[in-house]
């Protein structure tokens, strides 16, 4: 054990780069704990700057956790870990005083993009939210120079490459200058395209459209680009569900053909936007025989069952070795590795009396940052 006397501590207290360079490597979790040791901790740790240090140290992309809407406006909190001493939260977002209401839009890196609702009398309000530091930023007004009809607005923040972000509409708003300024070209998208359900990935934001059809926006050289189609399994008419998301710097796909579908594949794109590959193989047999309330019956004669189960999130790992798959069954969330097919309860919902069918775009993942907003 390393002994420190008492004026060597007080000659390091005293040293506020060399304060800041030993706190910049402590773990988001604990750091915030710290800034109750002293009124100087507490003051360094919410500055903008050490914010902005401590996340290109600490660029973690590990999923702790997930928000699931509820309703429109509220939100509950769920962690991810089995036997966790978090008991899931049910509370309104609320973080800024909108008088027409918050709803998220994008969870991207520990940062969250959310949006007022759509309400007569009130123009629209963009805010970028942190729900670590529960710090949040209101987007200035779009450039004189956009459209008034805005189909969908995206979130792109890279941690481990740069503290600021930039939220993608016609316009570019860039932390880093604190303004919007047009995109640096115009381009022509599919008449289905999806531009709310963007997800960031390799330095781009990536959209998909119901119909296979997919583009990228290439961040550094703000080009748009077209890219590999959705992989086609089976009948199109068919699909029942979809999750398109990023985990762990990979982006992935499902589609679920039937409703009577517990085998499909999840897709994963390659880097050069030109090919999907088959990553896992997903088989739910053993889940439906656990879960015998996952087992419906239709009105139609002809196919008197199907099974309800809806996937909400990737969990992934760097190497993609243990990665999880999160389902939503009736009633439960449920943990499923996808190596090995096992599988784990996470949650019951004891109010769930209409077992509300949560979708991927119903959960928004959690990411510990102290990355700041303005």
């Amino acid at each position: 054990m390393v002994r420190i006397d008492s004026d060597s501590a007080e000659a390091i207290a005293g040293n506020e780069d060399l304060v800041t360079e030993i706190l910049s490597r402590i773990p988001v979790k604990q750091l915030i704990k710290f800034k109750s040791v002293s009124k100087s901790w507490l003051s360094l740790i919410s500055t903008s700057t050490f914010s902005r240090i401590h996340t290109l140290k600490n660029p973690s992309s590990s999923i702790s956790g997930l928000f699931l809407r509820r309703t429109p406006t509220e939100f509950q909190f769920l962690s991810i870990h089995a036997n966790s001493s978090l008991k899931p939260l049910f509370y309104p977002l609320n973080f800024a005083s909108d008088p027409a209401g918050i709803k998220y839009l994008q969870s991207c890196n520990g940062l969250v993009l959310c949006s007022s609702f759509r309400k007569l009398g009130y123009k629209t309000q963009y805010y970028v939210y942190n729900p670590t530091t529960n710090c949040f930023f209101t987007l200035p007004p779009f450039t004189d120079e956009s459209k008034t009809a805005v189909f969908g607005v995206n979130l792109a923040f890279e941690p481990s490459k740069s503290p600021y972000y930039k939220v993608v509409c016609i316009d570019i708003y860039d932390s880093r200058i604190g303004a919007w300024r047009l995109s640096g070209s115009t381009f022509i998208a599919p008449f289905d395209m999806v531009f709310d359900n963007g997800v960031f990935w390799n330095e781009s934001i990536v959209w998909i459209s119901p119909h296979g059809a997919s583009i990228y926006f290439d961040l550094t050289n703000e080009r748009q680009n077209k890219m590999s189609d959705l992989p086609v399994l089976d009948n199109w008419s068919k699909r029942r569900f979809r999750y398109f998301g990023e985990s762990c710097g990979h982006l992935h796909l499902m589609e679920i053909y039937g409703a009577r579908a517990t085998r499909f594949k999840v897709f994963q794109l390659e880097k050069d936007y030109c090919n999907w590959t088959v990553k896992y193989e997903i088989d739910l047999e053993g889940v439906v025989g656990a879960y015998s309330e996952m087992v419906r019956s239709y009105l139609d004669v002809d196919d008197s069952n199907y099974y309800a189960f809806v996937p909400l999130l990737v969990v992934g790992d760097k190497n993609g070795v243990d990665a999880s798959l999160l389902l939503h069954v009736p009633g439960k969330i449920i943990s499923y590795n996808m190596r090995d097919k096992s599988f784990i309860e996470l949650v019951a919902f004891n109010d769930d009396k209409k077992n509300k069918g949560f979708g991927w775009l119903d959960a928004y993942p959690y990411i510990q940052s102290l990355a700041p907003v303005c």
